[in-house]
């Protein structure tokens, strides 16, 4: 058996084996949901998932402010009835490699998609498994009303994502998840993961055009620098005031003066009670800020890539 020790997880003194990180150490005690891969199935924080477990000192706090209650309103904020589910069929007509590690394909749909800013859809390529993708914009901020833009990872090596073609029979079936953007509320931090950024982007634009005084924070990384593609994009948000904005990469041998090096979590602005926090990309990066959300009882929504 493995040696033990003490850790203290949102205030609370745990035994865990050497070695675990502060989010193994959570998830083995309960204290939070663990967050899963797989589409289709309820994330950590999105109803079906058990609350998360708090130290008494936080259950005094309004039911406003609780991450482990998604569907709650904000103060100041009511929640939006849910959009049904619809399904949308198209065509591939755009395909363009951002980075090394991206590509952005574009589908025109037979009709315009149903979905706020950060909804994720199932989407199925003919030929292909489905995925679940977070329709955005182009980096640039350009999208026709009946267009879905996916800002897609791929292997750098190649993989199934590279048979994608032009003119490609595509369906799409949404919305999935609830870690759509809502107006109001407190600061906005948003959190991005490599192709995650998609769905950042498509909340950050919203934001800045329906709630322009809103403070905003943004965290965006990369395992390499090479796949920090999001430039234009955050060169539009600079200019519409949001200050805050961070880059880090996990490696790059060539990297930028403003990347700063080491993971996305070491890089997030000090968190508050009343933040409310996206963040997107893959799921260990999700989890983590789950938990350093959870810490300060801010509200967190979720959104995992495949």
């Amino acid at each position: 058996m493995g040696a033990r020790c003490s850790l203290v997880v949102n205030g609370r003194s745990v035994r865990v084996s050497t070695g675990d990180t502060p989010l193994e150490a959570a998830l083995a005690e309960g204290m939070i949901a663990p967050v899963q891969a797989q589409a289709g199935t309820p994330l950590a924080s999105q109803g079906a998932a058990r609350p998360a477990r708090r130290p008494p000192a936080h259950r005094a706090r309004p039911e406003a402010l609780r991450p482990s209650l998604p569907g709650a309103p904000i103060q100041g904020q009511e929640e939006a009835p849910p959009i049904p589910v619809a399904l949308r069929k198209g065509t591939v007509t755009e395909i363009r490699r951002l980075s090394p590690g991206i590509v952005e394909v574009v589908a025109t749909l037979t009709k315009r998609p149903t979905l706020e800013p950060g909804h994720q859809a199932r989407v199925t390529f003919a030929g292909l498994p489905t995925l679940t993708l977070a329709p955005t914009l182009r980096v640039d901020g350009a999208a026709e009303i009946n267009e879905a833009v996916f800002h897609i990872p791929r292997d750098p090596e190649g993989g199934p994502v590279d048979t994608i073609r032009l003119d490609q029979p595509v369906r799409l079936k949404g919305p999935v998840g609830r870690g759509q953007y809502r107006p109001g509320g407190g600061r906005l931090v948003l959190v991005a993961a490599g192709a995650g950024f998609g769905a950042i982007w498509a909340i950050a634009r919203a934001a800045r055009y329906i709630e322009p005084a809103r403070e905003m924070a943004l965290a965006v990384g990369a395992r390499d620098a090479l796949d920090l593609y999001m430039r234009e994009s955050l060169d539009w948000l600079r200019r519409t005031g949001v200050a805050r904005i961070v880059l880090c990469a996990d490696r790059g041998g060539q990297r930028p003066p403003d990347v700063r090096s080491g993971p996305l979590t070491a890089h997030l602005p000090s968190l508050r009670a009343t933040d409310v926090v996206h963040v997107a990309g893959d799921v260990s990066t999700v989890g983590a800020v789950q938990v350093l959300a959870a810490s300060v009882s801010a509200r967190c929504y979720p959104i995992v890539l495949d």
